[in-house]
């Protein structure tokens, strides 16, 4: 692991002595709805303590679903993916981003990326921030040693849609010709229950 990500990962503020022992749930309001996702710290730590960290200062409380992927959107891409992407979706140096985080993947947690899935969206391994998706279905490619991503390394998969997968599946049904919506929806607070 890079020093630079050792520091990342450290920088993040210590979850409470309980959470470790047990799954924490999140609450995220859309205008379609609300949706429950559980994550369990002691699987994916540094992940889920990065994700917890924006939940906790409320950084989340302004995000937006920004990115619908679906069948008919990605016809040059060979390994096709249906997910809904949400979070902050900020330039790299903008706050109120907290530092990148250590990839964890797949292969470590033991996770996989199936329907309802919750995971960080990244570029390359280790830039991972404010940046989440919902798998909608399936989705192996995106697993370690998927052919998603040209690196191999899969996304970090942390969560799981406990709640409220209607509303995740109709947030999907506003995908369009593009991808990258012109208008975001927007999404918040995000809150622990």
């Amino acid at each position: 692991m890079q020093r630079r990500q050792l520091l990342a990962a450290a920088a993040l503020p210590a979850l409470p002595a309980f959470a470790a022992a047990s799954t924490v749930r999140t609450r995220v309001e859309t205008p379609l709805g609300p949706f429950v996702v559980e994550v369990d710290p002691a699987v994916a730590p540094v992940t889920v303590a990065n994700y917890l960290a924006y939940v906790d200062r409320h950084l989340l409380d302004k995000a937006w679903v920004y990115r619908l992927v679906s069948l008919a959107n990605q016809p040059q891409s060979a390994y096709k993916i249906e997910v809904v992407q949400w979070g902050l979706n900020l330039p790299d140096e903008a706050p109120p981003r907290l530092p990148a985080i250590a990839h964890e993947t797949t292969r470590e947690t033991g996770l996989r990326h199936r329907d309802g899935t919750l995971s960080m969206a990244r570029g390359a391994p280790g830039t991972a921030t404010a940046e989440f998706f919902i798998c909608i279905g399936d989705q192996p490619e995106l697993d370690y040693g998927g052919r998603r991503n040209p690196d191999g390394q899969g996304f970090a998969a942390f969560g799981q849609v406990v709640q409220g997968m209607e509303v995740v599946r109709a947030l999907h049904g506003r995908a369009g010709p593009e991808q990258w919506l012109k208008t975001p929806i927007a999404i918040g607070p995000v809150r622990r229950v």
